[in-house]
C-alpha cells in the first residue's frame, strides 16, 4: 500500500491573489485535484490510500485520516479555508504522528530484529505551502524545529520523527500577482533552497519545487506522480580506500543478454532528471571538479522494493541488520536512526551465487554513486556492503551483500544475502556437491563456528532457506529467542498502547469541538463598586435600606456568566431583531415589512428567498431532501384503466373484457355474457347505432359494404368502385360549405358540386330510416321512393358529363400535395404556385379551392402565405373579368 498524504498551508498568507485571479489556496486544491488525476492513470494507483492534513491544530488538522472515504476526502478539500499561522513544524510533527500511530499497530518496524526493505509502508509526504515566515503565537521563527513532544507510544526508539519510507516532497507556491516571464525554456525546476522545508526534504529523501507559473505547477506535479515508487530510503557511506583505476583492459561492454543469475530481473533505464542530482555532479568554482568526485562517497537515496503482482505487496527473504548485537542480557533497545547507514568497501570481489539460494535485489535510484560505479563498466565486480557495529565484537564486521552493476551497465543493484555470505555459501557449497547433505563433525563444528558470528533474527530465514533447498533441521530453534523477555514484553506494551491510542484518534477526528459555555463575570470588582463613595451616596438618593440592596447585588452577581456567540447557528435576522447588525437595521426593517405584509399569497416569502442563497456549496446539488420536502401530486381526474397482465403474454386481452361499439370505452372486470338470438352481430348493417350530436336530418353517408347491392342506376355508374374505397373518412356530413355549388361547367351554365353529390348517391339509397333500419324497398323494391329521393338529390346537385369529373379527380390530388407544401418549413413557395397555376375547373372551383388552401395556412400559422393566395385570388379574379369583356356572348349572365 502507497500513502500519499497531503499537508495543505490553511495559514493566512495563502489567500493572496495570484495573476491567475485565483487565491493561493484554491490553487493549491486544483493541485492536490490534478495529483489524483494523473496517478490514477498508473495501474499500481489501486494500492494508494490518500489522507489530507492541515495547518490546524489537532485533531481538526485531519480532515481525511485512515477510516474517511474518498468522498469525505474530496469534501473536506473543497471546503478548505485559509485562515491561522504558519505552523509548519508542528503539523509535521502531527502528520508523522498520524502515521506512525499505525506503524507501531502493525509492528512493521521490527525493533530488535533487523530492518526488512519488503516490511515498508511506503509514504509520500507532500506539502502544498507559499514559503513564507514560519509564525506562533510566540512570534516568527527563523528555522523549522519539529517538537520532539510525540504522543505516539515507542517514538522512543527512533531517533528521527520520521521513518526510511517516509519521504517529504513541497511545492512551495510563489505565484506573483501579475503575469510572470515565459520560464518554459528551462529544463528543470528550481528547488526552493531559502525555504525551511526544502532542509526537511533532503533529509527525508525527497525534494522541494519552487513553482513560478501554472506551467511549472504542472509540470512539478507530473514530476511528482513519478517520485510516487515503493522504497526505502538508505544512507550509503564509503569507508576504506579508493577503488583502483579502471584499464581499459578490465572495461566490458554491457552485456545486452543478460545472462547472468543475478540479473534476471528487467532493470530500469538509469535517468538523471533530478535537478539536486545535477546541483551534486554539476558544481561550477575552483574546487567543482574535486566535489564532483567526492559526490558518490556519501548519498541518501532511495532503493526501490519491487511489488509482487500475483500477491500484491513486496516479498523477500532477508534482512538489512541492526547497528548492535541483540543480547538476551540488555534490558532495553538503543534507539535507531531512522535510515541505515549502509557502508560499502571499493575493494573488488566475485559476486558470490549458488544454486537455490535466494536473495533479494534491490535497484538503486540513479544517483552519483550510481553513475560513478556505471562509468567503470565493471559489471562481473561488486562491491561489499556492511553495517557497522552489527557483529558481536565491535571490531569486527561482517558484510551482508554487495553492489554490482547489471549486465547491461544500465542500472546499479543491491543484492541482500545471508549475513556473512562470503563464509556460509562455501559451507553450503560443500554440503550439496561433496556430502551430499550428509554433514561430518568437522562440517558441523565449522557451521556452528558460523552461526556464532551470525546475529539471531537471521535464523528463522535461514532455517526457511535451507528447508527449501532441501537441508532442514540445520538451525536449532533456540537461537530466535534474541531479545530479552523485558524487551519483548515492552514492545508488546507499547503496541497495545499504540492501538488505543490509534483508536481514540479515529474517533476524534470528524467531531465539533465543545461549546463555548460562556465568560464568567469576575468578583474582583464588586467590592471596588460597592466600595465607592458616589455609588453609596446613589444608593441613599433612592432610599431604602443600604445594607440589604448591597447584599441583593452581592447575590445577583455571584454567577453571571457572559453568553459567547455561536458560529454554527445561522444569523434569523426575520425572527431574531438581536441578530440584525447595527448597519444593517434599517433595511432590514423594511425588509421585514414586506415579508410581513405580502400582497400576494402565491408570491414566495423572503425567508425562503434568503434561506435558498444561503445554501453551502456541498447541499447545493442535494436534490432528494428538496424533492422529500415538495407535497404529494395530485391523482389523474380520470384515471385510464391498467392492463391486467396475464400469463405467458403481457399483451394478452383480457377475455372478461366486453367491447360493445368501437367508439365506446373498454370496461374492465365486467362478466362475460352470452348474445342473444335476436341481437345483431357488431357488423351487421342493422345494427342500431349510438345516437350522437348531430341532429337526424342532416343527410350522413358509409362507405359501400359487401352486403349492400348498390341500386342499378344511370347515376351509380358514373362513379367508379375505386373512388368509394379512396374515401378514408368513415362518415362525410353533407353540407352546403362542402359542396362546391354554383361552379360553372363546360357549356358555361351555373351548376353546383358534381362528384361529391354523385359519390354520396349510393348511399343515400341504403341510409338508415328513423327507426334505425335500412329501408330495403327503397333499394330494390319501390320505384316511387327511388324516384322521388333521386329528384330531391338531383334539385341540388348538378350531375355532369365525364370530364367534369375527371376535374374534379385531378382537383382532389392537387390539393393534397399542396397541402404538402403549406407543411414544409421555410418561406418560399415557388413550387405551390406552381401547382395553383395547373388548377382546373371553373372560376368559382377555383376560388373555393384556394380559399381552402389560405384557411390551412391560417391553420400553421403562414400569414405571409395567406397574404400571398390573396392577392392570388385576386389576381384570378381580373383575368377572369377580362375574358368576359371580351367574349360576352358566352357568359351565363348575358
Amino acid at each position: 500500500m502507497t500513502i500519499i498524504l497531503f499537508l495543505v498551508d490553511t495559514s493566512a498568507s495563502m489567500n493572496q491573489r495570484t495573476y491567475l485571479g485565483t487565491a493561493l489556496i484554491d490553487v493549491a486544491k486544483a493541485a492536490v485535484e490534478n495529483f489524483m488525476k494523473s496517478r490514477s492513470r498508473d495501474g499500481s494507483s489501486r494500492w494508494d490510500r490518500y489522507m489530507l492534513l492541515t495547518f490546524e491544530d489537532p485533531p481538526a488538522n485531519v480532515k481525511a485520516g485512515w477510516k474517511e472515504s474518498h468522498m469525505t476526502f474530496a469534501s473536506e478539500l473543497k471546503n478548505l479555508r485559509a485562515s491561522g499561522l504558519s505552523t509548519l513544524g508542528p503539523s509535521l510533527k502531527h502528520a508523522f504522528d498520524l502515521l506512525n500511530l499505525n506503524r507501531m499497530t502493525s509492528g512493521i518496524d521490527t525493533y530488535g530484529q533487523g530492518r526488512s526493505p519488503f516490511y515498508n509502508e511506503s509514504t509520500i509526504i507532500i506539502v502544498i505551502t507559499d514559503g513564507g515566515h514560519l509564525t506562533t503565537t510566540s512570534g516568527i521563527q527563523t528555522e523549522l524545529n519539529l517538537p520532539m513532544n510525540s504522543v505516539v507510544p515507542g517514538a522512543e526508539l527512533t531517533k528521527e520523527p520520521f521513518r526510511w519510507d517516509q519521504r517529504i516532497f513541497s511545492l512551495v507556491m510563489r505565484l506573483p500577482a501579475s503575469v510572470p516571464p515565459d520560464v518554459s525554456a528551462f529544463p528543470f525546476i528550481p528547488s526552493a533552497e531559502n525555504t525551511a522545508i526544502d532542509v526537511m526534504c533532503e533529509v527525508t529523501g525527497g525534494r522541494s519545487y519552487a513553482v513560478y507559473s501554472q506551467k511549472m505547477l504542472n509540470a512539478a506535479i507530473e514530476s511528482l506522480v513519478q517520485k510516487v515508487q515503493c522504497g526505502v530510503v538508505i544512507n550509503f557511506e564509503k569507508f576504506g580506500p579508493d577503488p583502483p583505476p579502471v584499464t581499459d583492459s578490465s572495461r566490458m561492454e554491457p552485456d545486452s543478454n543478460g545472462n547472468a543469475k543475478e540479473n534476471l530481473d528487467t532493470n530500469k533505464p538509469i535517468m538523471f532528471d533530478d535537478l539536486e542530482d545535477k546541483k551534486s555532479m554539476n558544481h561550477l568554482g575552483i574546487n567543482g571538479h574535486h566535489q564532483q568526485s567526492q559526490a558518490w562517497h556519501s548519498c541518501r537515496k532511495l532503493i526501490y522494493v519491487p511489488r509482487s503482482a500475483q500477491k500484491g505487496h513486496c516479498t523477500g527473504h532477508w534482512p538489512i541488520p541492526e547497528g548492535y548485537w541483540p543480547d538476551v542480557s540488555s534490558p532495553a533497545l538503543p534507539p535507531r536512526n531512522a535510515h541505515p547507514v549502509v557502508q560499502f568497501s571499493c575493494q573488488p570481489s566475485d559476486p558470490l551465487v549458488i544454486e537455490n539460494l535466494p536473495f533479494d535485489k534491490y535497484e538503486l535510484e540513479p544517483s552519483p554513486l550510481t553513475q560513478y560505479i556505471l562509468e567503470r563498466r565493471q559489471p562481473n565486480t561488486s562491491w561489499q556492503v556492511f553495517v557497522a557495529n552489527s557483529s558481536k565484537f565491535s571490531e569486527m564486521c561482517h558484510p551482508f551483500g554487495y553492489l554490482k552493476a547489471s549486465s547491461s551497465l544500465t542500472a546499479v543493484n543491491l543484492f541482500v544475502m545471508p549475513y556473512n555470505y562470503p563464509v556460509l555459501l562455501p559451507l553450503l557449497d560443500e554440503l550439496f556437491k561433496v556430502h551430499n547433505l550428509k554433514p561430518n563433525q568437522p562440517w558441523r563444528q565449522r557451521f556452528e563456528n558460523y552461526l556464532k558470528t551470525m546475529p539471531g533474527y537471521y535464523a528463522p530465514n535461514l532455517r526457511r532457506a535451507l528447508a527449501r533447498m532441501g537441508a532442514p533441521n540445520l538451525v536449532s530453534d533456540n537461537m530466535d529467542n534474541c531479545l530479552s523477555y523485558s524487551v519483548i514484553t515492552y514492545l508488546k506494551k507499547l503496541k497495545n498502547q499504540a492501538r488505543i491510542e490509534m483508536d481514540r484518534l479515529n474517533a476524534s477526528i470528524g467531531q465539533k469541538p465543545p461549546r463555548h459555555e460562556g465568560m464568567r463575570v469576575n468578583t474582583r470588582s464588586k467590592t471596588s463598586i460597592l466600595q465607592r463613595k458616589d455609588f453609596n451616596q446613589l444608593l441613599a438618593n433612592l432610599g431604602g435600606n443600604i445594607a440589604s440592596l448591597k447584599q441583593e447585588l452581592q447575590q445577583d452577581y455571584s454567577g453571571f456568566t457572559l453568553a459567547v456567540a455561536d458560529p454554527e447557528i445561522k444569523p434569523q435576522f426575520y425572527r431574531n431583531p438581536y441578530d440584525i447588525p447595527r448597519k444593517s437595521l434599517i433595511d432590514q426593517i423594511s425588509r421585514m415589512k414586506n415579508n410581513f405584509l405580502r400582497t400576494s399569497i402565491n408570491s414566495e416569502s423572503l425567508i425562503d428567498l434568503d434561506e435558498r442563497h444561503r445554501v453551502a456549496i456541498g447541499q447545493m446539488g442535494n436534490y432528494q431532501e428538496v424533492l422529500k420536502k415538495q407535497p404529494p401530486a395530485l391523482r389523474e381526474l380520470e384515471s385510464t384503466p391498467t392492463r391486467l397482465h396475464m400469463f405467458g403474454n403481457p399483451f394478452k386481452v383480457n377475455k372478461q373484457l366486453t367491447v360493445d361499439e368501437a367508439e365506446e370505452a373498454i370496461v374492465i372486470g365486467s362478466s362475460p355474457r352470452k348474445r342473444a338470438a335476436s341481437e345483431t352481430p357488431p357488423n351487421s348493417p342493422h345494427r342500431k347505432r349510438k345516437p350522437g350530436p348531430l341532429p337526424r336530418d342532416i343527410p350522413y353517408r358509409r362507405p359501400s359494404t359487401s352486403s349492400i347491392t348498390p341500386p342499378a342506376s344511370p347515376a351509380a355508374s358514373v362513379v367508379s368502385d375505386s373512388d368509394f374505397e379512396s374515401d378514408e373518412t368513415p362518415l362525410q356530413i353533407i353540407t352546403d360549405s362542402d359542396d362546391e355549388a354554383g361552379s360553372l361547367g363546360s357549356d358555361g351554365e351555373e351548376s353546383s358540386s358534381v362528384f361529391n353529390h354523385m359519390a354520396s348517391t349510393p348511399p343515400v339509397a341504403s341510409a338508415p330510416s328513423e327507426n334505425g333500419h335500412s329501408d330495403s324497398n327503397r333499394v330494390t323494391g319501390s320505384g316511387d321512393n327511388l324516384h322521388n329521393r333521386l329528384t330531391d338529390t338531383l334539385t341540388e346537385a348538378f350531375i355532369g358529363n365525364k370530364k367534369d369529373q375527371q376535374i374534379w379527380i385531378f382537383n382532389k390530388h392537387l390539393k393534397v400535395m399542396i397541402t404538402k407544401e403549406v407543411k414544409k418549413p421555410g418561406r418560399r413557395f415557388d413550387r405551390l404556385f406552381e401547382l395553383l397555376n395547373t388548377l382546373q375547373g371553373s372560376p368559382k372551383v377555383q376560388t373555393d379551392f384556394i380559399r381552402d388552401v389560405i384557411n390551412e395556412a391560417h391553420r400553421f400559422k403562414r400569414k405571409a402565405l395567406a397574404e400571398d393566395l390573396e392577392n392570388y385570388i385576386q389576381m384570378l379574379h381580373n383575368r377572369n373579368n377580362n375574358k368576359l369583356n371580351k367574349y360576352p356572348s358566352k357568359t351565363p349572365f348575358s
